[in-house]
């Protein structure tokens, strides 16, 4: 679901005004800025990270942002997810949406790209190969090896993040420069062997950490200060008093699948059956199927309003069939079954209220 904002034109006295303090970094300068208000950058996941991302972005005048999130507002995100608020929860906001529609408050210069989907193989290269840089706030590594296979092949860096617990990590990957996640880390973890913030938790300055560490680098690479990047892997543990930044200048590997030998396996995976992913820590099951279609949110309220209680906004239908199971279709076919951790009992679940 995409969802373009209108950006206004401002005269050059006012930009000036809005703009005076970071024009006034000389790193950035009058030229800096030029550049900003013309780039292009998409977030991937608009949760803690993604936030925090976007709002950065946004302020300081990047021209397009593209916001990329799947879900929607719940009121446990409030303690992290800066810019949603209790009304967002209440009424199941897409995160997507509703932090354009705040940001847009913020700043209405700049073009706002919602898209309210999940991030896959079959529409990676759509929403991530026409821009000049990726952001990465998911917290899904399946996720991120996706966004590292679209920067090599597109050759667009792309900033990667994950926070968890009070720890923090950040790299800045370049094409043909840097080590790829690859080279970092082999292959995406089995599900389930790493923390979340669902399993782990997290205090929320971790994230604007390593999210504010990301803005930088994204603010460098678009200004052309490539010389001023961090070319480490940046470790932090607030609440420990740890920070570490280690040189992964020599990690490239020359066996690389990826970006020593253009094997893109996460993007070019198998798109035959429905994807199926156990969501870590939430008790929850999301079903994308292979073949996504428009589904009538309001037809699908009628059809289900006698086998259970339902909720609909225009972006998503909520669906209780009973006390334990709760149903969330989104316009593009995707179900998340709430309630349950078994793909086969959510799988069943679809089969028998969509018949798909």
């Amino acid at each position: 679901m995409h969802m373009p904002t209108d950006h206004q034109p401002e005269s050059p006295a006012s930009l000036l005004e809005r703009y005076s303090r970071q024009l006034l970094f000389q790193p950035i300068g009058e030229q800096g800025q030029l550049q900003l208000l013309q780039a292009r950058v998409a977030i991937v996941g608009m949760g803690a990270l993604g936030t925090v991302l976007a709002n950065h972005m946004v302020r300081a005048g990047v021209g397009f942002v593209r916001l990329i999130d799947r879900d929607f507002v719940e009121t446990s995100n409030l303690q992290r997810q800066m810019l949603y608020d209790e009304s967002d929860a209440a009424g199941s906001e897409p995160k997507a949406i509703a932090a354009a529609k705040r940001l847009q408050q913020a700043n209405s210069l700049v073009k706002l790209e919602p898209v309210v989907t999940d991030l896959n193989p079959s529409n990676a290269e759509a929403l991530l190969s026409d821009v000049e840089l990726i952001l990465d706030g998911t917290d899904n590594f399946a996720v991120r090896f996706l966004i590292n296979d679209v920067s090599l092949k597109h050759n667009i860096p792309w900033i990667y993040g994950g926070a968890v617990s009070s720890r923090g990590v950040s790299m800045t990957i370049i094409p043909g420069e840097t080590p790829c996640l690859r080279c970092m880390f082999g292959q995406a973890p089995a599900q389930g062997t790493t923390e979340t913030c669902d399993t782990a938790g997290v205090i929320g300055p971790i994230i604007h950490t390593v999210a504010s560490h990301q803005a930088t680098e994204a603010f460098k690479l678009l200004v052309g200060a490539r010389g001023q990047l961090n070319r480490k892997m940046v470790h932090w543990d607030l609440w420990y008093n740890q920070h570490a930044a280690v040189d992964v200048s020599k990690a490239r590997k020359s066996d690389c699948p990826a970006c020593a030998q253009a094997r893109y396996e996460y993007l070019e995976q198998d798109l035959e059956e429905d994807t199926i992913q156990t969501l870590c820590g939430r008790n929850s099951v999301q079903i994308q199927p292979v073949r996504s279609g428009s589904f009538q949110l309001a037809e699908w309220a009628e059809k289900w309003k006698p086998l259970g209680t339902v909720e609909l906004n225009p972006f998503l239908l909520r669906f209780q069939p009973n006390d334990s199971i709760t149903m969330i279709l989104f316009p593009d076919g995707r179900l998340m079954v709430q309630g349950t951790d078994d793909p086969v009992m959510a799988k069943s679940l679809y089969s028998r209220y969509i018949g798909m």
